[in-house]
């Protein structure tokens, strides 16, 4: 069962591997531009420096350098990362991540595992050995990563994703027994199968903090000592981990995160080849530069409807009781805003029947986001134009309520700089037709 999972892996990344070397993308030929990539060439230049700590090595300091918080740890005992040996129940592999950055740390490691999201390459992969050599340098990684990372589970682009599987007492997955491919669709019931999870939930149910006694998993699983569990000393030793907690927050919101950054980065890619493959028609067919073909713009309209669809939490898992963490990521997560002069921020939680208060994505924010090619630009924001402000009733836009709608148009006229003109145009005229 393993050889054969292995295989399919392989088979579904060659066929990325080869796409995304070929132009326009070039992943591996490309110079990378993100948050971690300055930091490498910092390093590199004597202009910055990492403190080593003999606890943790490099961590502390490098989760300074890229402003990741400590509480967004969350700790993962399977054995499906770079450094497997490493990982056990007893020994779980440590995560931290921001916005556009990813940090894996394991006790003893010989690297940490770092991933930034780079606006034009999508996931970008580097490591940093633990060793206190004097010399600090970010390596960048790809035929390796990109083993798991660039495959369906992806989009078929260089991404990051989230497993739920079940683990037996060595961290070795059960393949027998499947998995989950997680983000904010998954029934919380499938979530977090080989992860620690601290908080609180109500009666709803998870697969964290559960290891299989055994190779086999039949019927229905009892993970009754996994519920609602607010502290892992009892399970493993916390001294060589930043903090005591793998936050339910947190899990959930890598989980939406990863994939808004995926359909962007598919989005971009998608994008990109099209218009590429029309210029190259274009020549051939002697037709005038910017004919526009239909199938150039089906393409775009595909992957432009996944990610409008991905922002706005199309098939959300709905929630039944309250959600609480423990580290308060909640609240380091909400301070950062942008926030509207009512203080309203799409990145306000819910967390009773839906993750955020506003369903619209904080990732809008990102570079990632902003650097899409304008032909995807102008057709994601057209489209989230006709289902926020025209209140398009399309059905899979049925959750959105119409104060949902216009609290989320609110927020981005107030708080989104680049908005289309339109979009303010509209505001302005609404606003001189107010009788006095």
């Amino acid at each position: 069962m393993v050889t054969v999972a292995v295989l399919l892996v392989g088979q579904s990344h060659c066929r990325a591997a080869d796409e995304i070397e070929q132009p326009p993308i070039q992943y591996s030929q490309s110079t990378p531009e993100n948050r971690v990539s300055k930091l490498a060439v910092q390093l590199a230049a004597g202009e910055s420096r990492l403190e080593y700590d003999q606890r943790v090595g490099y961590l502390a300091a490098l989760l300074e350098a890229l402003d990741v918080p400590i509480e967004s740890q969350m700790l993962v005992f399977s054995k499906t990362s770079l450094q497997r040996h490493r990982i056990s129940p007893r020994t779980p592999r440590a995560i931290y991540f921001s916005d556009d950055v990813y940090v894996g740390y394991c006790r003893s490691g010989d690297v940490l595992e770092i991933s930034a999201v780079d606006p034009q390459l999508g996931a970008v992969f580097y490591t940093l050995d633990q060793k206190d050599t004097g010399q600090v340098q970010l390596s960048r990684q790809t035929d390796n990563c990109l083993l798991c990372h660039s495959s369906s589970r992806t989009e078929g682009v260089p991404g990051h994703l989230a497993r739920s599987m079940f683990v037996d007492s060595s961290g070795q997955p059960i393949f027998s027994a499947g998995s989950y491919s997680v983000d904010h669709t998954t029934p919380l019931e499938q979530r977090w199968g080989g992860w620690y999870v601290t908080g609180t939930h109500g009666n709803q149910r998870h697969l964290g903090n559960m290891i299989v006694r055994g190779r086999k998993v039949e019927g229905d699983v009892d993970n009754t000592k996994g519920q609602n569990v607010v502290e892992l000393s009892d399970r493993l030793s916390l001294d060589t981990y930043l903090a005591p907690h793998s936050d339910i927050v947190a899990l959930m919101v890598l989980e939406h995160q990863t994939l808004v950054h995926n359909c962007i980065t598919k989005a971009n890619y998608t994008a990109r080849q099209a218009l590429l493959y029309e210029r190259e028609m274009n020549r051939a067919l002697g037709e005038p530069p910017g004919h526009r073909f239909d199938s150039t713009s089906r393409r775009i309209q595909s992957a432009g409807d996944d990610l409008v669809e991905a922002l706005l939490f199309v098939d959300e898992a709905k929630l039944t009781g309250a959600i609480r963490g423990t580290s308060g990521y909640a609240e380091k997560f909400t301070g950062l805003g942008p926030h509207d002069s009512q203080g309203r921020s799409l990145r306000d939680f819910d967390l009773e029947k839906r993750l955020f208060k506003y369903p619209c994505s904080y990732v809008i924010y990102s570079q990632a986001f902003d650097a899409l090619p304008r032909e995807m630009l102008d057709y994601v924001w057209q489209r989230l134009w006709d289902v926020l402000v025209q209140q398009s009733d399309e059905v899979q836009f049925a959750h959105l309520s119409n104060e949902d709608r216009q609290a989320i148009v609110d927020i981005l006229r107030a708080t989104k700089p680049e908005l289309p003109d339109y979009w303010r145009e509209a505001k302005d005229s609404a606003t001189q037709a107010e009788p006095d």
